[in-house]
């Protein structure tokens, strides 16, 4: 499994979502509240908006535009209005940099 570079994990403060586009696909990183990073597909799968830039809680990133939230661990969302789960992906943190793969670990296709 190949990984891309994203940038510097210091440049993301705990509870941020920056948006990166790799291999021609949108995706949020994400420093959780529980200190880990996650990407999951810049897209809600409700409203195709950017999820980037919705709110950080705990471990689920809430759509800006009608408020579905999405576990970052497994994609799926917590209620309505979204049904269908977004993309995850591998984070790996080394030396201090963030690097995900554009492989979905979770079989949805971004």
């Amino acid at each position: 499994m190949s990984f891309e570079l994203v940038g510097p994990a210091a440049d993301v403060a705990k509870g941020e979502v920056i948006s990166v586009e790799l291999d021609g696909t949108e995706i949020a990183v994400v420093h959780a509240d529980d200190d880990n990073f996650y990407a999951v597909r810049d897209e809600c799968s409700h409203a195709s908006v950017a999820l980037s830039e919705g709110e950080v809680d705990g471990c689920t990133l809430e759509c800006w535009l009608h408020g579905s939230r999405f576990d970052l661990r497994t994609g799926e969302p917590s209620g309505p209005p979204a049904f269908e789960p977004v993309a995850t992906f591998p984070v790996e943190i080394r030396d201090g940099d963030i690097y995900v793969s554009t492989i979905p670990s979770n079989g949805v296709n971004p």
